[in-house]
């Protein structure tokens, strides 16, 4: 069988060459400030045990509990960062309420106390952690510079800032993640820049599975087209082709008798630059997501995401979310993903390396791809200059590059929330829960006192997420097999900073390609394991989903 903890091989691809520390006071006062001392080792809550198949090389199957307790375990079934008493303590805040009578205690601040209380205006998202020292502001401001900063092709006389694409679909990452915030589908105009189409097809041949099996692969790309369609090129380069969007009206009748009319997408492409795609291709559209409060998500433990995970519904509840498992970009490690629609990347660094040279096509040290995803029949893409630079290093975006931006992505606030005491949001909150959201939007977490950054651990905090895959149902189903998810499968959004969407980025179109045009919308969206709550959504009131409406837009 194989080790599932041994190294990838280096990553190819086809057509290259090559808080300060939480203050020791009473609990109610350290929870107020949104964290908890760091006292020990302990461990965490009891839960289901989570089994994970993996081959032999002759593509038989076998399930063995790899998360068990033990010397050889890969993950924990309890918090390996507490000691018992803080494990209870731990327990007592992230208990579920029951009171929805007034706010929790600690609710305000979402993000412990790396929460935001800023101002509310277009630059709520683009705040840092509150709790950074003041030498880390520095490292953010200079992840920020990097994060806007705009991309030139080669070969230019701005030697440090040329490398783009020459294939991309946005000049910077700030393009995508505008002010920080969500981005959208064309609307009206060919805009396209913060949406894209996700290229793959699924394994062929039993090496192929194998591949996916063993977690090396998450799928397999087009041949001509890559891993995803760019709709942009430097000059004298034809780009791949352009998104198209068909909508079709699906109106719903909710139980008061009043009809929403849902947008149904469909996904094509036109002018294609280099022929045909291969015909298993699938189309996936992603919108960019919001950036906040990634650090925190990063550092919550992995034996808290486990316990929520049920992928045989062993409570039969309906609910059967599971763990992402992907490896790391760099060192091949099995981790649990929790970034991305689909969970695909398990850290913030490879979060951001992917998008480096997927999304602008530039090279970092652990994505050395400098050509970006041109492929081996983009002969034209593959003969332009590339932007690496000797004297700089091996790679167009070198050390500190990548470090820094993953250290502003991790570093933006999440805001507090707002009006938790109003009466209409405590019945919505009450609502939330009562229709079954709260299964896989599980309202908070303790993260992990050994986090990278002290500003992350050991916080109280409140994403609303999971982080697992669910089946979404055929409604929102995508076809693309990504790792472990399958084509219906999506990791759970976290919530918050919904409410502030229209503020940040003046629109609110939700889900995963933007279909939804209101909260409405995208919780109708909702089927397969979501479908009881969104049917109970659907038989309230008018003023009772107003009041569900109300709670959301308070997060």
């Amino acid at each position: 069988m194989k080790n599932v903890t041994s190294p990838t091989p280096p990553r190819t691809r086809e057509g290259h060459n090559h808080s300060p520390a939480c203050p020791q006071h009473p609990l109610d006062d350290e929870l107020a400030r949104g964290c908890l001392p760091h006292r020990g080792n302990g461990a965490g809550k009891s839960g289901y045990w989570y089994r994970l198949v993996l081959p032999l090389l002759s593509g038989a199957l076998f399930l063995i509990p790899i998360v068990a307790t033990g010397g050889d375990s890969i993950f924990p079934t309890s918090r390996t960062d507490l000691n018992p008493k803080d494990q209870k303590r731990v327990e007592s805040v992230t208990r579920a309420t029951t009171d929805f009578s007034k706010p929790e205690q600690f609710e305000l601040m979402a993000g412990g106390g790396a929460t935001t209380k800023a101002s509310v205006n277009g630059n709520i998202f683009s705040h840092f952690s509150a709790n950074i020292t003041f030498e880390e502001e520095q490292d953010f401001k200079l992840g920020n510079a990097l994060f806007t900063k705009l991309w030139v092709s080669s070969p230019s006389s701005t030697q440090a800032s040329d490398g783009l694409g020459p294939l991309f679909n946005a000049r910077a990452c700030q393009s995508c993640h505008l002010k920080d915030g969500r981005g959208h589908p064309p609307e009206g105009a060919a805009d396209a820049t913060s949406m894209f189409l996700r290229l793959a097809r699924p394994a062929r041949t039993d090496d192929e599975r194998a591949a996916i099996a063993d977690y090396r692969k998450l799928n397999f790309p087009d041949a001509v087209y890559g891993e995803q369609l760019q709709d942009l090129a430097v000059p004298g380069l034809q780009a791949e082709g352009r998104l198209q969007i068909a909508y079709q009206d699906l109106p719903v009748t909710l139980a008061d008798g009043e009809v929403v009319t849902l947008r149904k997408p469909s996904y094509s492409v036109s002018d294609l630059g280099f022929g045909p795609m291969e015909g298993d291709v699938t189309l996936s559209p992603r919108v960019a997501p919001p950036m906040i409060g990634m650090g925190l998500i990063q550092a919550i433990h992995e034996a808290d995401l486990l316990d929520n995970a049920d992928p045989d519904d062993t409570d039969g509840d309906g609910i059967s979310g599971k763990a992402a498992l992907v490896r790391d970009h760099k060192s091949g490690e099995l981790k649990i993903g929790r970034f991305g629609f689909k969970a695909q990347n398990a850290s913030i660094r490879d979060q951001s390396s992917s998008a480096f040279v997927g999304d602008i096509g530039i090279s970092t040290p652990d994505d050395p791809f400098d050509h970006g995803d041109c492929r081996k029949a983009q002969s034209d893409c593959l003969a332009l200059p590339t932007g690496v630079q000797p004297r700089l290093g091996p790679v167009e975006a070198p050390d500190p590059v990548l470090p820094l931006v993953t250290f502003y992505s991790e570093n933006l606030a999440v805001p507090a929330r707002r009006d938790i005491g109003d009466a209409g949001v405590l019945k919505g909150k009450q609502l939330f829960y009562q229709t079954g959201c709260a299964s896989c939007h599980m309202p908070k977490f303790v993260t992990r006192r050994d986090a990278g950054n002290k500003a992350h651990a050991f916080q109280l905090i409140w994403p609303y997420s999971d982080f697992l895959l669910h089946d979404m149902g055929e409604g929102l189903a995508d076809g693309q097999q990504v790792g472990v998810a399958n084509g219906q499968e999506w990791r759970t959004q976290p919530l918050w900073g919904l409410g502030l969407t229209q503020t940040v980025n003046g629109h609110t179109f939700f889900l995963h390609d933007g279909r939804a045009r209101n909260l409405t919308e995208a919780i109708l969206w909702h089927g397969g394991e979501a479908e009881k709550a969104r049917d109970a959504f659907a038989s309230l009131s008018k003023d009772d989903r107003a009041s569900l409406l109300t709670f959301l837009e308070s997060l």
